[in-house]
């Protein structure tokens, strides 16, 4: 094979363990944005 292919190949490895290795959780809290209504009154 050539140097050049070898070269893609061996940095798709590299690109997939290292993918692999970075495996730590991400925890995201999610808060409600919205507000409760009010009570203002039947006609307001």
């Amino acid at each position: 094979m050539s140097k050049s292919i070898k070269f893609i190949a061996l940095a798709g490895l590299l690109a997939a363990v290292a993918a692999c290795a970075q495996q730590e959780e991400e925890f995201v809290v999610v808060e409600p944005i919205s507000v409760e209504p009010t009570y203002t009154g039947k006609y307001k």
